[in-house]
């Protein structure tokens, strides 16, 4: 506990120092604890610390976790948990049931499928669109310029067991400063352009901004971080089933 309060107190204070310096208010960005790879008992940790949102990669990864934190999933401030990894649609069935929002919808295929798993529950599935700015293969996401982009932009308010609340991106991997700032302004003025053209849309959440690139991020208009290592520390491997 002491280890983690301890990343926790030094992270608040590095954000503050960004929001300062761009003249935001703490209050405006959000902090997602980015828990792959780590037990149970590490996100119930984090809880403990008042962390309330959290982001996890793998479905089945974290449907070995879900039945132990399900008590801290109740009550009025509960835990919250998105899925921020890459979703193939023949598993959209459940991570609809297991995960409180899906940050990374990439395809109309994917959305139909979540659509149609969320209607079923009977819920109203919080999500996010993953827009790809970088030239990296191994990124997921949308092309912004793309056919399906504008598909996916028409056709979102007919599903209506989802609950379209922004965009997520992921910068280049140890690219220059000046490129990784051009990714998060890319993807918040993509935000203004569609919020123009698609205003029954929300794009409130610009979910950008890693460990090594939160404070960018920030400057940049990031609403949303998601922070694994600076917070949880060097994680270990994925040694788990494959997706």
């Amino acid at each position: 506990m002491a280890a983690l309060k301890e990343n926790l107190e030094r992270l608040e204070e590095a954000i503050g120092a960004a929001c300062r310096k761009a003249g935001r208010r703490r209050g405006e960005v959000e902090l997602m604890a980015v828990s792959k790879t780590y037990p149970a008992e590490t996100l119930a940790e984090a809880a403990g610390l008042g962390l309330k949102l959290f982001g996890e990669n793998r479905v089945q990864e974290f449907a070995t976790k879900a039945t132990e934190l399900e008590p801290m999933r109740q009550g009025e401030k509960p835990m919250r948990v998105h899925l921020i990894g890459h979703l193939q649609s023949n598993k959209a069935t459940k991570a609809a049931e297991l995960f409180d929002g899906v940050d990374a919808v990439d395809s109309v295929r994917l959305a139909e499928r979540l659509n149609e798993a969320a209607g079923r529950l009977g819920k109203r599935l919080p999500v996010l669109l993953e827009v790809k700015l970088s030239p990296e293969e191994t990124k997921e996401g949308v092309d912004p310029e793309s056919a399906e982009m504008a598909h996916l932009l028409e056709v979102l308010l007919d599903f209506h067991s989802l609950d379209v609340r922004g965009l997520m991106t992921i910068a280049p991997w140890g690219a220059p400063e000046e490129v990784t700032r051009a990714c998060f302004r890319s993807l918040r003025a993509w935000r203004d352009r569609w919020a123009q053209t698609h205003a029954r849309l929300s794009f409130d959440v610009l979910s950008m901004g890693m460990s090594g690139d939160f404070a960018l991020a920030i400057e940049e208009g990031a609403t949303r971080i998601r922070i694994g290592t600076a917070l949880f520390g060097k994680r270990a491997p994925y040694a788990g089933p494959p997706e």
